[in-house]
């Protein structure tokens, strides 16, 4: 059994709903180029929770959003602590984070989504969500920087959205712009960030500080409870 497999097994008995693994080198500030591998970790959100929301975030969605986010650090915690302990250097990504001090006020460290694409694990959408080839949009991601080798083959998966533009038009804060993704657009191809979270504040204060509104992942066809 080599080092990824014994990682991922232990990965999937703490919760993950799927694991996956990439080269982000070209895409990591120079200071992480070192722990140039990713080791993405998806956690399926729960449908029933999801088909709750209507035309406004729920408060159970809420809570259930930043559980799930605080699954995936503690998971990726250990797997970062596992490495460590094989020898490797290993960084945990924040599951939900936002650097204000970076050029995009409404970004992160590093982008999950990126890291899971590169690994085969589906796209993103033109809702700007990462859309799982097996739980569609209805997923919470967190990454696994580390030096250790990794088995990284050739990773393809056609954007799946086509001609669907139901997130777009059902999209609250029209902050969806329709077009599709491709590798190295920018972010604003897709959506304006401002946009949504000001509408999300302005409107739902209320719930869950505004932070968060569910819409676009409960409409997506690709999610859809079986």
């Amino acid at each position: 059994m080599n080092n990824f497999t014994k990682i991922q097994d232990k990965l999937m008995e703490m919760g993950a709903s799927f694991v996956g693994c990439s080269d982000v080198e070209a895409y990591l500030p120079e200071n992480l180029k070192k722990v140039k591998y990713a080791i993405t970790v998806g956690v399926r959100l729960s449908d029933f929770i999801i088909d709750q929301i209507s035309d406004k975030p729920t408060y159970t969605y809420f809570h259930h959003y930043r559980a799930v986010n605080t699954l995936i650090d503690q998971i990726t915690l250990r797997g970062q602590i596992e490495i460590q302990n094989m020898g490797y250097s290993a960084m945990a990504v924040p599951a939900s984070q936002t650097v204000n001090d970076l050029e995009d006020r409404y970004s992160g460290v590093f982008q999950h989504k990126t890291a899971a694409v590169k690994a085969g694990l589906g796209w993103i959408g033109k809702n700007g969500l990462f859309i799982s080839t097996k739980y569609g949009p209805r997923v919470r991601l967190g990454t696994i920087l580390t030096d250790m080798e990794l088995p990284i083959g050739s990773h393809v998966v056609r954007d799946g959205c086509g001609s669907c533009r139901i997130c777009v038009d059902s999209c609250p804060a029209m902050a969806l712009t329709g077009n599709s993704w491709f590798a190295g657009c920018d972010r604003s191809h897709i959506v304006d960030a401002q946009a949504c979270s000001e509408y999300m504040n302005r409107n739902f204060k209320h719930i869950g500080r505004g932070s968060v509104c569910g819409i676009c992942i409960r409409v997506c066809p690709k999610g859809f409870s079986k």
